[in-house]
């Protein structure tokens, strides 16, 4: 099946929402979404697995309404994960090829990361993504794309990112419950980053920052590669529960308080604007200032971005970063959050829509909220391209097809030969 006609199910488990989309690639190379469907998640806690039953409902109501929606029959999926327990590091494997003659292939790349699998882990922990960011061949250094290429040693650096085995089992145990395949595990802010930030961006140097309902992902690129990835496990229900708490409110009339009124920048509520709640069982109703809430919102912003702010900084890529910041995720849709993150970072911040590599998609799927479930999506085609390059490289290996040697080759071994044999037969002293 060609990758245009395939079809890539996204599914993002998260604190607040479980989100599946289903895409497929149009002649022009854009996502066309095909369905939706989303359920209230009642099991996630701040990115992880609280409750397999309630998680395991969750899927399987999103999984319908997409079906439903989009007419496809839904086995394979590729899963998000986050959490407080995703880390990330460096490091540098090595491969000596037997054949010289033969051109670097697929497979050889994917035999140096399948090396890397073998590395040593804490206990409890695992290796989930391994990104090559640059190849040395020989060591030459800065190479992008060695395929094709000659070499007998390759040396590959790459970003490593390790989470918890627990974490991930739960999350592929309640895909697998709810009769579904993870065919991949892809890490949520390495997704929405795919879905919001343009080749340029990446380039620059950017950051992107994803505040989800339970945890912000934080993803640091730079020439086009990803540099830094980390999980701050705050995010948009802290602040709900600081408005229920503050305004002596029940949850469900927070977060909409949160929604319909919420503004992250105090000084731009007005004063003397009042939003009355009703109150419980023949209560009198709660009146509630704007500028309170505002100021209750920002307090707790402040500490996550300057959060933020500290893993830019501890990462090393702070003064490499061209195109400042781009927030997404369901939180970043406060009012004046850009200039709230402007203020504190002093970087120039922009929001993120995931309507970079889509083709035309009605409003609500090019919101914030939705850019990791669209990410996941374009991570799963990016994964089958990668596969199927990996086959064609096997295949090729299998049937040995040697390098076409051009006549400069002959011509050379000619001469050579030529010119022993006649200083063998040369008497002369």
């Amino acid at each position: 099946m060609e990758l245009n006609e395939k079809i890539i199910v996204g599914l993002d488990i998260g604190t607040t929402k479980i989100c599946a989309i289903v895409g497929k690639k149009n002649a022009y190379g854009k996502v066309e979404v095909l369905g939706m469907g989303k359920a209230e998640s009642f099991g996630v806690m701040r990115g992880v697995v609280a409750n397999i039953d309630k998680t395991v409902q969750s899927i399987i109501e999103a999984i319908s309404e997409a079906s439903n929606k989009s007419g496809v029959n839904i086995q394979d999926v590729y899963v998000g994960i986050a959490g407080q327990h995703i880390k990330s590091m460096q490091h540098r494997g090595m491969r000596t090829r037997p054949n010289l003659d033969q051109e670097i292939s697929q497979r050889d790349i994917d035999l140096i990361l399948e090396d890397m699998t073998k590395l040593a882990m804490p206990p409890g922990e695992e290796i989930i993504h391994i990104i090559p960011q640059e190849f040395i061949i020989d060591n030459e250094q800065g190479i992008k794309e060695p395929i094709g290429m000659l070499g007998s040693r390759l040396e590959v650096n790459c970003h490593i990112v390790t989470g918890l085995v627990t974490a991930a089992r739960n999350i592929q145990k309640c895909v697998s419950r709810a009769n579904l395949n993870p065919v991949g595990l892809i890490l949520e802010p390495i997704a929405s980053a795919e879905a919001v930030l343009t080749n340029e961006e990446k380039e620059a140097g950017v950051v992107l920052v994803d505040i989800g309902g339970g945890t912000t992902d934080i993803a640091i690129f730079h020439e086009g590669l990803i540099r830094h990835t980390a999980v701050i496990p705050f995010g948009g229900n802290v602040i709900t529960e600081d408005i229920r708490e503050g305004c002596s409110i029940i949850r469900s009339q927070a977060e909409l308080l949160k929604i319909k009124f919420g503004i992250a920048l105090a000084s731009q509520a007005k004063e003397n604007e009042i939003v009355s709640i009703p109150g419980l069982r023949g209560r009198e109703p709660k009146e509630i200032s704007v500028k309170n809430l505002a100021n209750i919102i920002q307090a707790r912003m402040e500490e996550i971005i300057e959060q933020v702010y500290y893993e830019i900084k501890n990462s090393g890529w702070e003064r490499k970063l061209i195109g400042g910041i781009v927030v997404t995720g369901g939180g970043s849709q406060l009012k004046h959050i850009v200039q709230l993150i402007e203020f504190i970072t002093g970087m120039d911040t922009r929001l993120g829509e995931p309507n970079e590599h889509l083709a035309k998609a009605n409003e609500e799927i090019q919101s914030p909220m939705y850019s990791t479930s669209v990410g996941l999506v374009l991570q799963g085609f990016n994964e089958e391209r990668r596969k199927e390059m990996s086959q064609v490289s096997e295949k090729r290996q299998k049937e040995k097809v040697p390098v076409k040697k051009g006549p400069w080759f002959k011509n050379f071994f000619a001469d050579t030969k030529e010119f022993l044999t006649d200083t063998g037969n040369d008497n002369s002293i």
